[in-house]
Protein backbone atom coordinates (compact mmCIF):
# COMPACT_ATOMS: atom_id res chain seq x y z
CA UNK A 1 0.00 0.00 0.00
CA UNK A 2 1.18 3.51 -0.66
CA UNK A 3 1.37 6.20 2.02
CA UNK A 4 -1.78 7.98 0.85
CA UNK A 5 -3.82 4.81 1.23
CA UNK A 6 -2.26 4.14 4.64
CA UNK A 7 -3.16 7.69 5.66
CA UNK A 8 -6.80 6.98 4.89
CA UNK A 9 -6.73 3.57 6.60
CA UNK A 10 -5.31 5.16 9.77
CA UNK A 11 -8.68 6.84 10.41
CA UNK A 12 -10.66 3.61 10.16
CA UNK A 13 -10.79 1.99 13.62
CA UNK A 14 -7.84 1.45 15.95
CA UNK A 15 -6.97 -1.70 14.02
CA UNK A 16 -6.67 0.38 10.85
CA UNK A 17 -4.35 2.77 12.70
CA UNK A 18 -2.14 -0.12 13.81
CA UNK A 19 -2.04 -1.54 10.27
CA UNK A 20 -1.12 1.87 8.83
CA UNK A 21 1.57 2.38 11.48
CA UNK A 22 3.16 -1.05 11.06
CA UNK A 23 3.06 -1.16 7.25
CA UNK A 24 4.21 2.43 6.83
CA UNK A 25 6.84 2.52 9.56
CA UNK A 26 9.80 1.92 7.26
CA UNK A 27 8.96 4.30 4.42
CA UNK A 28 6.64 6.87 6.03
CA UNK A 29 6.52 10.29 4.44
CA UNK A 30 5.30 13.49 6.08
CA UNK A 31 1.70 12.89 4.90
CA UNK A 32 1.43 9.51 6.59
CA UNK A 33 3.09 10.70 9.80
CA UNK A 34 0.80 13.73 9.92
CA UNK A 35 -2.39 11.69 9.52
CA UNK A 36 -1.21 9.04 11.96
CA UNK A 37 -0.89 11.81 14.55
CA UNK A 38 -4.26 13.34 13.67
CA UNK A 39 -6.14 10.03 13.74
CA UNK A 40 -4.51 8.92 17.01
CA UNK A 41 -5.45 12.24 18.57
CA UNK A 42 -9.04 11.85 17.41
CA UNK A 43 -9.16 8.34 18.85
CA UNK A 44 -7.98 9.61 22.23
CA UNK A 45 -10.48 12.50 22.20
CA UNK A 46 -13.26 10.08 21.23
CA UNK A 47 -12.46 7.64 24.05
CA UNK A 48 -12.23 10.45 26.63
CA UNK A 49 -15.53 11.92 25.42
CA UNK A 50 -17.24 8.52 25.66
CA UNK A 51 -15.95 7.98 29.20
CA UNK A 52 -17.12 11.46 30.22
CA UNK A 53 -20.56 10.88 28.67
CA UNK A 54 -20.98 7.55 30.45
CA UNK A 55 -20.17 9.21 33.79
CA UNK A 56 -22.52 12.14 33.16
CA UNK A 57 -25.39 9.92 32.01
CA UNK A 58 -24.96 7.59 34.99
CA UNK A 59 -25.21 10.62 37.29
CA UNK A 60 -28.11 12.21 35.46
CA UNK A 61 -29.80 10.45 32.55
CA UNK A 62 -31.28 13.79 31.48
CA UNK A 63 -27.79 14.78 30.27
CA UNK A 64 -27.93 12.10 27.58
CA UNK A 65 -28.78 14.74 24.99
CA UNK A 66 -25.14 15.89 25.18
CA UNK A 67 -24.26 12.71 23.30
CA UNK A 68 -25.12 14.57 20.12
CA UNK A 69 -21.66 16.12 20.42
CA UNK A 70 -20.36 12.66 19.49
CA UNK A 71 -21.75 13.33 16.03
CA UNK A 72 -19.33 16.24 15.77
CA UNK A 73 -16.41 13.89 16.43
CA UNK A 74 -17.69 11.62 13.65
CA UNK A 75 -17.71 14.60 11.29
CA UNK A 76 -14.09 15.30 12.28
CA UNK A 77 -13.20 11.69 11.36
CA UNK A 78 -14.79 12.16 7.95
CA UNK A 79 -12.94 15.45 7.41
CA UNK A 80 -9.67 13.71 8.32
CA UNK A 81 -10.34 10.97 5.78
CA UNK A 82 -11.13 13.57 3.11
CA UNK A 83 -7.93 15.47 3.87
CA UNK A 84 -5.90 12.25 3.69
CA UNK A 85 -7.53 11.30 0.38
CA UNK A 86 -6.69 14.73 -1.04
CA UNK A 87 -3.10 14.49 0.19
CA UNK A 88 -3.54 17.58 2.36
CA UNK A 89 -1.81 18.04 5.70
CA UNK A 90 -4.69 20.01 7.14
CA UNK A 91 -5.63 19.66 10.83
CA UNK A 92 -9.08 18.52 11.86
CA UNK A 93 -11.18 21.32 13.38
CA UNK A 94 -10.89 22.18 17.10
CA UNK A 95 -8.40 19.48 18.10
CA UNK A 96 -6.08 19.08 15.12
CA UNK A 97 -3.56 21.79 16.03
CA UNK A 98 -2.93 20.06 19.37
CA UNK A 99 -1.76 16.87 17.69
CA UNK A 100 0.51 18.31 14.99
CA UNK A 101 3.62 18.14 17.18
CA UNK A 102 2.58 15.39 19.61
CA UNK A 103 3.26 11.65 19.56
CA UNK A 104 7.00 11.73 18.91
CA UNK A 105 7.15 7.94 18.49
CA UNK A 106 5.41 8.33 15.12
CA UNK A 107 8.32 10.20 13.65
Amino acid sequence: MNNKTLSIVSYITPLGWIIAYVLGKDNADSLLKYHLRQSLGLMIISVLFNILMRILVSISPALGFLGIVGLLITIFWILGIINAANGAEKPVPLFGKMFEDKFAFIG
